[in-house]
């Protein structure tokens, strides 16, 4: 939910490159169709802390959604998810 400038400074800050950022700021169409919008109480408009892995194909191969914004992820899961969608091997729609 941050703004794209935000991300991009966070991933000058951190080295991170070869990553397009998107902001879910305005529209909020990616936290309504995957469940994160926080709807009430102080949080209200903003989402919550979670990861999604999707594979080249379209599928959700990994989400993880944290029962609270504190809480940490399990990043070790969630490199382990990506790594793994983003392998090689056949994806099954080659003929």
């Amino acid at each position: 939910m941050d703004l794209p400038f935000a991300m991009g400074r966070f991933c000058t800050t951190e080295g991170i490159e070869n990553l397009t950022v998107g902001s879910d700021f305005r529209a909020k169409d990616f936290a309504n169709a995957y469940g994160v919008l926080i709807e009430n109480g102080p949080l209200a408009g903003v989402t919550c802390r979670a990861v999604f892995v999707i594979n080249a194909s379209g599928v959700v191969t990994y989400k993880e959604i944290c029962p609270e914004i504190t809480e940490e992820p399990n990043y070790d899961g969630a490199l382990a998810a990506a790594k793994d969608a983003t392998s090689t091997s056949c994806c099954g729609t080659c003929h």
